[in-house]
């Protein structure tokens, strides 16, 4: 699969994904950095997304069922191989820049973390990540209620 091929498969399936998330075009668009103009034009295909916008979505979607079901369970793994034609990853295997994690409070086996690079707040369980937020309120009652449900 070459990028044209991921560029025509996405662009496809765009307003799918997109209604997936439960978003409006104008929201969607946002998201992904492109006119609402241009996200009507690739739904209705009449043009094909770029390679940009397609890196996008499939980054920032990348737990979509749709591009699951179109690139497997590896987006992110595809994209970067058709970029590159192929990757070795070497050395680079292992990052040499951990990333840290202050537990802010637990409920159970559910932590509310923080993240000291980026100051981004997530919920996790066994390193597993639920929900993540720049709102530490947010992720406050997100976690009350995820745990509840659980």
């Amino acid at each position: 699969m070459d990028q044209m091929q991921i560029q025509e498969l996405i662009s496809q399936k765009m307003k799918l994904i997109r209604v997936e998330y439960g978003y409006t075009q104008n929201r969607m668009a946002e998201i992904i950095g492109l006119s609402k103009k241009t996200l009507v034009q690739i739904e209705k295909q009449r043009t094909t997304a770029g390679w940009t916008t397609v890196t996008a979505v499939c980054a920032l979607f990348r737990e979509s069922e749709i591009i699951r079901r179109v690139l497997g369970d590896a987006p992110l793994e595809i994209l970067e191989t058709a970029a590159h034609l192929h990757i070795y990853a070497g050395d680079k295997a292992t990052s040499s820049l951990p990333v840290t994690w202050t537990v802010i409070t637990e409920k159970g086996s559910l932590k509310l973390e923080r993240n000291e690079r980026s100051g981004h707040f997530r919920i996790s369980r066994a390193g597993t990540r639920l929900f993540s937020t720049w709102n530490r309120v947010e992720a406050e009652l997100h976690l009350e209620k995820i745990a509840r449900e659980t």
